[in-house]
């Protein structure tokens, strides 16, 4: 499945425009990477327990997009949008969120 940004895709005429997809994912803060990302703080660097969590978060927000893109009989999702956002009391939590255009070609 082709996924872009871009509104459309070079040399691949859109027949149909299929709705909009989307994914999202929140995931809760670990107190103990709360505590090694407040140490790197201090010591400077990256923090890569948050990063990681990051990561696989955005991960799993694009399979749910493609999955429902994918129920749709979607062969691209174009326009794909990402944000993230800190929610929950006191920013407990991180909500990732990918939309976009399930097409067809």
């Amino acid at each position: 499945m082709i996924i872009t940004t871009t509104p459309s895709i070079e040399g691949r005429p859109i027949r149909d425009y299929l709705g909009i997809v989307t994914g999202e994912v929140i995931v809760g803060a670990n107190i103990f990477k709360d505590m090694f990302a407040n140490i790197r703080d201090i010591v400077g660097g990256r923090a890569g327990a948050y990063e990681s969590t990051l990561r696989d978060a955005r991960q799993q927000a694009f399979a749910e997009l493609e999955d429902e893109a994918r129920r749709r009989g979607a062969d691209a999702v174009i326009g794909i949008d990402i944000d993230y956002e800190v929610v929950g009391q006191g920013g407990s939590m991180l909500m990732v969120s990918v939309s976009g255009t399930a097409v067809k070609l």
